[in-house]
């Protein structure tokens, strides 16, 4: 039975102990790309000099985005070719095929844009070295990238008058260093304590005690347990909020989520970095007033967000009940740990560019899965992915500011710049170009044979099923309604797409927002200017969020998850 005092109490202490570490992780994090964090500094130096990488040699926002795409250009290289032609490399020891060019093509971009889109089953499909020297890999450095972009924002919001906003590979350096590598390196030590998998062994076939008679007769009598270096890739998986699963059923698997404590550690450092970037925001531009406004207001988002998933599947679907079963409504969640953590866990994933799962959004109710589906429309700002969250929140900002200086008749400023036209097309990119390539691609499935012929689903839900893979795509969040079958080409040609656009067209519009900003004079602050800090600009910033997200979307949601809503309290099923 569901205890609801129990439930409540879980979430206010999950969350104060998150903000708790906000101010201290978000203090280190400014500290690493402010170069004050030297403990490394012998290895970080040899880095540089193997590399042939300047310290104190800056970029203008040009160099540093073609610095970002030809990076993010060789990682892709690189793992294309490792999946390809993985039965020819180490580590392998169940044999597993190379995979096919367009399958490759997908999940090389996925990987690479920190989307982590699975369309193969992990354990099947991809050796240990793929999962290790392939995969693994871009979740450490595309997380790495998400972070760099960010940092480099503030940067251009802080400067004055100069066009460098800070060194690509000094920033990539420092992240995974100091960052990424030894936080991920703890947690997975955390998570082989728990009982979270990390070898390189075949996978291990048993004996059923008792043999299972499938429907059609057949009695099965022994089951293959997959091996493998799991507890690595989980660490890095949670915390870059990358969500590629070395299992097909990602943290619903015990191998990668074995205990409660597992599974709110997962949830917990999937949301860490973004939140305490908030505090690093604030800090950089020496007012953390700034930063708490943001925080704020995102958790309200989150909070709210999480209370609408939690009724929706706490009500359950009438039609079950009305069948006599009594008891939580619980097909498809993680029954182990109950509706609350199934929610909690939904609403973290797809409200970061996440992706790692421990309920499946598929099962969820109509409503349960409209939450789902409205944060990730959202542009992942909620609080979105490593790095990639606040670039995005602060083109929110800058599009509130904007139309709030409109409104009352002044020129609008952000923390002594002005906002003038070249920051308000670089917000309009970032906030609104990865949902319209949604909805472009999207209507092509629709329209098409190629796309509705995948779906599992007729109806509404099937609707649901095609947008929400585009959607999630195209905002590098990678979770899924998995009842689309999307191994095809012509979901795994136009998926690349989306990923590709969603990821890079943003991050340039960002850096451009940053090179703009930094050459800027910066303005003293007077009695007329918008205070951002404040409660007023804290709920029209909430208004603005909500209000993009759900006029851009509005249509989709009526037509999905709204009409399968009523259409279930009338008993009808697809």
């Amino acid at each position: 039975m569901v205890d609801l005092f129990v439930d409540i109490l879980l979430v206010i202490v999950f969350l104060a102990a998150l903000t708790l570490l906000v101010k201290p992780v978000g203090l280190y994090i400014a500290r690493v790309f402010q170069g004050d964090i030297r403990l490394l500094k012998p290895l970080e130096n040899s880095i540089y000099r193997a590399a042939g990488i300047k310290d104190g040699e800056e970029m203008g926002w040009k160099q540093y985005a073609l610095a970002v795409i030809l990076f993010n250009l060789l990682g892709f290289i690189i793992l294309f070719l490792i999946l390809v032609f993985q039965d020819r490399l180490p580590l392998n020891p169940q044999h597993l095929p190379g995979f096919a060019p367009d399958l490759a093509l997908n999940s090389a971009i996925s990987f690479m844009t920190n989307t982590n889109w699975q369309n193969y089953s992990g354990e099947s499909a991809a050796s240990y070295f793929t999962q290790m020297a392939g995969l693994t890999v871009q979740n450490f450095v595309s997380a790495a990238t998400g972070i760099c972009v960010a940092i480099a924002f503030i940067r251009g919001i802080v400067r004055r008058e100069v066009k460098v906003i800070g060194n690509f590979w000094v920033d990539m350096v420092r992240c995974t260093l100091y960052i990424l590598l030894p936080v991920s390196l703890v947690l997975a030590i955390a998570l082989m304590s728990q009982g979270v998998i990390m070898n390189f062994n075949p996978d291990v076939n048993t004996t059923l005690v008792t043999p299972y008679v499938a429907p059609d007769g057949t009695a099965i009598t022994g089951q293959t347990l997959p091996m493998g270096p799991v507890a690595s890739q989980e660490s890095i998986k949670e915390f870059g909020t990358n969500g590629g699963g070395f299992m097909n059923t990602n943290s619903a698997h015990p191998f990668e989520n074995p205990s409660t404590l597992t599974d709110i550690l997962e949830i917990f450092f999937l949301l860490l970095i973004s939140l305490a970037l908030t505090y690093t925001f604030g800090y950089m531009v020496r007012d953390t007033r700034q930063g708490w406004a943001l925080y704020v207001t995102i958790i309200s988002i989150f909070l709210i967000s999480l209370g609408a998933m939690y009724a929706a599947e706490l009500n359950g679907n009438p039609i079950v009940n009305g069948l006599g079963v009594s008891g939580p409504y619980m097909e498809g969640k993680e029954v182990r740990f109950g509706i609350i953590q199934s929610a909690l866990f939904a609403t973290s994933t797809t409200g970061t560019s996440c992706g790692a799962v421990n309920t499946m959004h598929d099962s969820l109710t109509p409503l349960g899965g409209g939450v789902a589906l409205f944060l990730i429309s959202l542009g992942e700002v909620v609080p979105g992915g490593v790095g990639s969250g606040l670039y995005t929140l602060l083109a929110y900002v800058i599009i509130a500011v904007f139309v709030a200086g409109l409104m009352i008749g002044r020129t609008p400023e952000y923390l002594g710049k002005k906002i003038e036209q070249t920051e308000m097309g670089g917000a309009a990119m970032i906030v609104l170009v990865s949902g319209l390539m949604a909805l472009l691609l999207s209507t092509f499935a629709y329209l098409l044979p190629y796309g509705v012929s995948q779906i599992a689903n007729s109806g509404p839900h099937g609707l649901t099923e095609i947008f929400y893979a585009f959607l999630s795509q195209a905002n590098n969040n990678g979770s899924a309604f998995a009842g689309l079958s999307g191994n095809t080409m012509f979901y795994n040609i136009l998926g690349a797409l989306a990923m590709l656009v969603g990821r890079f067209a943003p991050a340039v519009a960002a850096l451009m927002i940053a090179g703009s900003m930094a050459s800027k004079k910066h303005f003293r602050t007077i009695a007329e200017t918008l205070p951002t800090h404040r409660l007023p600009f804290i709920l029209w910033l909430f208004f603005i969020i909500i209000v993009i997200g759900a006029l851009t979307f509005f249509p989709v949601y009526a037509l999905g998850p709204f009409i399968e809503h009523l259409l279930m309290t009338q008993g009808v099923t697809f």
